[in-house]
Formats: C-alpha cells, sequence, structure tokens
C-alpha cells in the first residue's frame, strides 16, 4: 500500500472511545424499554458513567442514539437466533432458548422502530431488519414443519409478545419485574406448543402487518 493510501485511512477509535460508545448504547438499550425511547439524555449519560459531553461527541441527536440502539438489537438479537437454530436439535427447544435470551438482549427496545416517528429508510437498519426477520421465521417455520407448534402464529405475533412480555408496565412501582420475565415467557411459550388449545381470534401478525399498522 503506498504511502498516500496510509495517509488517507482514517485514524482507528481509541480503545476508550469504542468503551464509551458501547456503555451509552448498552445504558440506552435498558432505559428505552424502561421508560421509552424519550427518557432525558443526561440520565443516559448518567447510567452510563460518562458526561453529557461524551455522550453528544458519539452521537449528536437523540434520533442517532434511538438508530444505534435499534441497530445493535437486531444484530444481536439476531446473532441469537442464528445460534439457537444451529446448535439445538428440537426445533421448538431452539425457539424457546430464543425467546429467553431475546429477552435478556432487551428486544423491548425494538419499539421505537414501529413508530412512525422513527425513521426505518436507513439502509443498515433494511439490512438489520431484514435479517432478524428471515432469522426468526426459520425458527417458526422449522417449529411449524416439525409439528411442535401451532401454525395459527407467526412472526409478528412472536415478537409482539416479546416486546409486551419483557416491557414494565408504563409507571408501575414495582420494583425488580424483571425477575418475573422468563416465568411468564414460559407461560407464552407453553401456549405456543402444538396441539393447540384453543383458536385463536384475528389473523396471525407478521412483521410485516407490525410496520403498517
Amino acid at each position: 500500500m503506498s504511502i498516500a493510501a496510509e495517509t488517507r485511512r482514517p485514524p482507528r477509535p481509541r480503545a476508550d472511545a469504542l468503551r464509551n460508545r458501547e456503555r451509552i448504547v448498552s445504558a440506552a438499550r435498558e432505559m428505552f424499554v424502561e421508560f421509552g425511547p424519550e427518557v432525558p439524555l443526561d440520565e443516559i449519560a448518567r447510567r452510563a458513567g460518562i458526561g453529557n459531553a461524551t455522550l453528544y461527541r458519539h452521537f449528536p441527536d437523540r434520533a442517532v442514539l434511538i438508530r444505534e440502539v435499534v441497530l445493535s438489537v437486531l444484530s444481536r438479537t439476531t446473532e441469537q437466533a442464528d445460534a439457537a437454530a444451529a446448535e439445538e436439535t428440537d426445533p421448538f427447544a431452539a425457539l424457546r432458548r430464543f425467546v429467553h435470551v431475546a429477552a435478556d438482549e432487551r428486544i423491548g427496545a425494538l419499539c421505537p422502530m414501529l413508530s412512525g416517528a422513527f425513521d426505518t429508510d436507513h439502509p443498515d437498519l433494511h439490512t438489520g431488519r431484514d435479517r432478524l426477520d428471515a432469522a426468526v421465521r426459520g425458527l417458526v417455520e422449522a417449529a411449524q414443519a416439525a409439528g411442535r407448534m401451532r401454525t395459527d402464529v407467526a412472526v409478528g405475533d412472536l415478537m409482539v409478545a416479546l416486546s409486551q412480555l419483557t416491557r414494565p408496565l408504563p409507571g408501575t412501582a414495582c420494583p425488580n419485574m424483571d425477575r418475573f420475565v422468563h416465568r411468564h415467557l414460559q407461560l407464552f411459550l407453553d401456549g405456543l406448543e402444538a396441539p393447540a388449545r384453543s383458536e385463536l381470534p384475528g389473523a396471525a401478525a407478521t412483521l410485516e402487518d407490525l410496520r403498517t399498522t
């Protein structure tokens, strides 16, 4: 490589800058689930253990931070879906594993993506959303094809339930609600297993349905 090419290469972010960025995204992911995407940015900075100036240096406005959080959750959750599919021999066990791990990844932070105020046209968002859709659809279809999962539900149903069951009730004064999440998710999963014990009202929801509602 020529000297000129070397001089044109942008400098790599310092390790401490990368750590600060990861801490901000992690704190924002937690707080978006707990309080919604309008949580004050200085509160996010405080939870991340950094100053406001550091937060704004990485994320100049709220929209950029929300997009980064959504991209992070999309990527991490897709990796978990792919790992479950590859490592579990029982397709419903793979789905069960994904549901519990997705809860730990704070998948409720994806809720802003379904808001009309959120710009979904960024190419990275299209890519991330399509990868997650394909990965989760693969888990659902494999479990249904094996006769292990009821066939009157779709990916959108699964994602809605995950988002609802992993978010605290608005304005709740109950501490430590997280300790109930996996218990309630298991009850939900029991309801997904075949044979179905009841007929569901309405039609199965796809991710496309959620984006256009």
